[in-house]
C-alpha cells in the first residue's frame, strides 16, 4: 500500500523551512511521506545557489531518516515588458507547484504563510482599492484543480516561527530581493511595517482580524449572489429586468458573480460600473470582455464564449462574386468572415443556383420570404420578427441573377428552396475573430 504523501512549497527561506522540518516531524510519526518542492524563478543571480542549498538540506535530512524527497522545477521565460515581476513569479509559482504534486500524485500542497503576511496582504490590497475579495487575504484552505493548498501557519505570529527557528538551529536562505524597495510588498515590510507596529503594537493581529471578517463577508455575499442568480439568470443569460428589481448592492454583487462565472475571471469595477450603468439604458448593445463577449438584447444580458471584437476596418476590399460547386467552407477575408456550404437532402437551395452568386451589402430595399406561402417582407421587419441581434446581422447578401438566395441571421430565402430529388446545401455565415 503506497504511504500518504504530503508537499511543501520550499523556497529555502526561513518560513518554508520551518515549516518543512515541522511537517517532516509530524509525518515521521505517522508513517506519512514529505515531497518538498522547489521552484526556481530565474530572476536572481543567486538563484542556482538556492537551488544547489535547497537539495543539499533535503539529501541531508533524508539521510537522517526523515521520509523526504525533493523535487525542483525551473520557470521558463521572463515578465513581458510592463508587466508586473511580481505577479508574474507568483502565477509561474503556483503553476510549477501543481504540476510537480500533481506527476507525483499529490493532492495537498502546504504554504508557509503566516499571521503577519496575512496582515500585510490585507495592507496591500487596501491600498489598491480592493473590494472585499481582495481585503479577505489569503484563505486557510482552498481547493483548485484537484489540488487542496493548505496554509497551517496562517494564525500563527511570526515570533512563534522565528523562535522554533532559532531552538533548531536551522538554516534557511536569505533572499536579497526583499530588500530591493522597487517591490510594494518590500516597501511595506521596511518602511511602513516598523512605523505601524511602533503606533499600533497590536497591529499584525488587528489586521489579520479583519481579513477574517473580511473572509465571512465574502462568503456572506456569494450566498446572496446565489441566491439572487437562481431566480435573474439561467440558460438564456440574465434577465435584466429582474436584475434591476434588486437593490443597488444586491445588483452590484450578483452581476459580479454571474459575470465570473461566465467569463471564468473576476471582472474589473470599471466593467461592472458600466455595465449598471449602461445595461438598462441601451436595448441592444455589446461589451468586450475577457474570454469573449457580452450582449444585451430584448431584455437579456448574455455571454457570447465565441465572440471576438474584430477590427473595424479592414485592408482588403469585399469580394463580390463567388462560385460554389460544392460544399465547403469559403473564405471571405474582405467581408471578415466564412461562408460555410453543407449538402442537405431537403429544405436547402439547388446547388445549380450557385455558380455565378453576387455577394453585396445592405441597402435597405431588399426583401425577404421568410417561408414558404408567407409574403416578403423587408429585412429589417424580418430581423425584427425572429429576434435577430444587431451582430448576428452582419456579413454579406448572397445574390443569384438577381434573386436574393442568403441572408446572414436569417438563412435561405425560402422563394430559392429546391424540389426534392435535387442536390442541395444550405448555408451559414461565420464571422472571424480579429487578429
Amino acid at each position: 500500500m503506497q504511504r500518504p504523501c504530503v508537499a511543501v512549497a520550499y523556497s529555502g527561506g526561513r518560513d518554508s523551512t520551518a515549516l518543512l522540518r515541522a511537517t517532516l516531524a509530524a509525518a515521521k510519526d505517522s508513517g506519512a511521506e514529505v515531497l518538498a518542492l522547489h521552484v526556481h524563478h530565474g530572476l536572481s543571480a543567486n538563484a542556482d545557489a538556492w537551488l544547489a542549498a535547497c537539495e543539499a538540506q533535503c539529501v541531508r535530512w533524508a539521510r537522517a531518516g526523515w521520509p523526504l524527497k525533493f523535487e525542483a522545477r525551473r520557470l521558463a521565460g521572463a515578465p513581458a515588458r510592463g508587466d508586473s515581476t511580481e505577479a508574474w513569479a507568483r502565477k509561474g509559482r503556483y503553476r510549477a507547484l501543481r504540476e510537480m504534486a500533481a506527476a507525483r500524485g499529490v493532492s495537498l500542497i502546504l504554504l508557509a504563510h503566516h499571521r503577519r503576511d496575512q496582515a500585510e496582504t490585507l495592507l496591500l490590497q487596501a491600498l489598491r482599492g480592493a473590494g472585499v475579495a481582495g481585503l479577505a487575504g489569503m484563505p486557510m484552505r482552498i481547493e483548485r484543480d484537484g489540488i487542496t493548498w493548505l496554509r497551517p501557519w496562517l494564525d500563527t505570529p511570526r515570533e512563534h516561527i522565528d523562535a522554533y527557528v532559532r531552538r533548531l538551529r536551522l538554516r534557511h536562505i536569505d533572499d536579497d530581493s526583499n530588500a530591493d524597495p522597487r517591490y510594494a510588498r518590500n516597501r511595506l515590510r521596511l518602511q511602513v511595517w516598523p512605523a505601524l507596529t511602533d503606533a499600533f503594537p497590536g497591529a499584525e493581529a488587528s489586521l489579520a482580524d479583519a481579513a477574517n471578517w473580511a473572509q465571512q463577508a465574502l462568503a456572506c455575499t456569494a450566498e446572496f449572489a446565489a441566491l439572487d442568480l437562481a431566480a435573474i439568470a439561467g440558460p438564456n443569460g440574465l434577465d435584466i429586468a429582474a436584475w434591476r428589481a434588486l437593490s443597488p448592492a444586491r445588483q452590484g454583487n450578483a452581476l459580479r458573480a454571474w459575470l465570473k462565472a461566465q467569463c471564468g475571471a473576476p471582472a474589473s469595477a470599471s466593467l461592472v460600473q458600466r455595465l449598471i450603468a449602461e445595461v438598462a439604458l441601451r436595448q441592444s448593445a455589446r461589451w468586450p470582455v475577457t474570454g469573449g463577449e457580452l450582449r444585451s438584447y430584448r431584455g437579456r444580458l448574455r455571454f457570447d464564449a465565441a465572440a471576438r471584437p474584430r477590427a473595424a476596418t479592414s485592408s482588403l476590399e469585399p469580394e463580390t462574386t463567388l462560385s460554389v460547386l460544392r460544399a465547403g467552407r469559403h473564405a471571405l477575408p474582405g467581408w471578415g468572415g466564412v461562408l460555410n456550404v453543407q449538402r442537405v437532402k431537403e429544405g436547402g437551395v439547388p446547388l445549380a443556383w450557385l455558380a455565378h452568386l453576387s455577394l453585396q451589402a445592405r441597402v435597405g430595399a431588399e426583401r425577404f420570404q421568410a417561408g414558404l406561402g408567407r409574403p416578403p417582407r423587408s429585412l429589417k421587419k424580418q430581423y425584427q420578427a425572429a429576434g435577430v441581434p444587431a451582430w448576428q446581422r452582419e456579413g454579406p447578401l448572397v445574390c443569384a441573377g438577381g434573386q436574393l438566395v442568403f441572408v446572414p441571421g436569417l438563412g435561405l430565402d425560402a422563394r430559392v428552396i429546391g424540389l426534392p430529388g435535387q442536390p442541395q446545401v444550405t448555408m451559414d455565415w461565420l464571422p472571424l475573430p480579429s487578429r
